[in-house]
């Protein structure tokens, strides 16, 4: 069992001190996807760099406007392009002057939302690169599988990892064919557990204190669901529509949709390492088997 801590103490867009360097506000797009809203953080004393500046909302920029103070801004950095992290970067760009930092979406992404398509950084980071600001230094961690465009910043002053939505603190993560994908995603895992981080900044939920038990837990959460598909499928071909409602008991049934699209990741996964068989192109309308 993944050991989720589901309370948060916070206030929407009051700037909370989280750590010696770090400063969260929360913007105020709580939904199923989002929790209690994208939080976006600010590292750094004097002269600031921005983590996932959130949705294009007017009072979460007033908010992030009012957290800055007066301070300079040197680079706003983006986790990934989706519509509840990148859309307010330009917006902030204009008020601050700062760098943005991250990667655009891919050709096959960018229909999710117009905002996504529109983001353009300044810098396109790379795996491992280090950006270096006043008192701060992350580092880019690629962490594909969520998105594939998906970048994690590790915060060396405090052994930390701004973890995007690659890991969440309330829930498992979404994992959507095409954009995303199952097998980037388990060894993006591996990639952070290696790396023996102290503690984890999700921008959906508390953060991770307790980092390696939490991604043993994620990991084993997602084993978990490939053998419930093996023994579904032990009972015969099935669809996806007919295996969510018998594998996701208890789940909202407004979340079915979300539910699906996270079991054709797996079975994507699962066809291309042998373990079912799909009548054709793995898809959601696809009838699976065991080979």
């Amino acid at each position: 069992m993944i050991p989720y801590v589901r309370e948060m103490d916070f206030e929407y867009g009051h700037p909370d001190q989280v750590s010696p360097l770090i400063t969260r506000v929360v913007a105020d797009n709580p939904g199923p996807f989002t929790y209690f809203g994208t939080a976006t953080f600010l590292v750094g004393e004097r002269r600031l760099g921005v983590i996932d500046p959130g949705p294009l909302l007017d009072t979460h920029l007033a908010a992030l406007t009012r957290a800055i103070a007066g301070r300079p801004v040197s680079h706003i950095l983006t986790t990934h392009t989706h519509s509840d992290h990148s859309p307010l970067a330009h917006p902030l760009k204009e008020l601050t002057g700062a760098i943005l930092v991250g990667r655009a979406a891919p050709h096959a992404a960018s229909g999710e939302a117009p905002d996504e398509a529109s983001f353009r950084p300044d810098v396109e980071v790379a795996d491992g690169e280090v950006i270096r600001g006043d008192g701060w230094t992350l580092e880019a961690i690629a962490t594909p599988g969520h998105a594939s465009n998906h970048v994690a910043y590790a915060l060396k002053e405090e052994n930390a990892l701004f973890c995007g939505d690659h890991v969440m603190g309330w829930s498992t993560t979404m994992v959507s064919p095409p954009d995303g994908d199952m097998g980037d995603y388990y060894k993006s895992l591996d990639k952070v557990q290696a790396r023996g981080f102290d503690i984890l900044w999700p921008t959906h939920g508390p953060p991770i204190t307790e980092v390696a038990p939490f991604l043993d837990g994620y990991r084993a959460h997602r084993l978990k669901r490939e053998e419930q598909i093996v023994r579904e499928l032990g009972r015969g071909p099935r669809t996806v529509a007919e295996m969510v409602p018998r594998l996701y008991v208890g789940v909202d049934p407004r979340l079915h949709g979300a539910a699906s699209r996270s079991m054709l990741a797996h079975l994507i996964h699962m066809s291309r390492g042998g373990r079912v068989r799909a009548d054709g192109e793995p898809t959601l309308e696809a009838v699976y088997s065991l080979p």
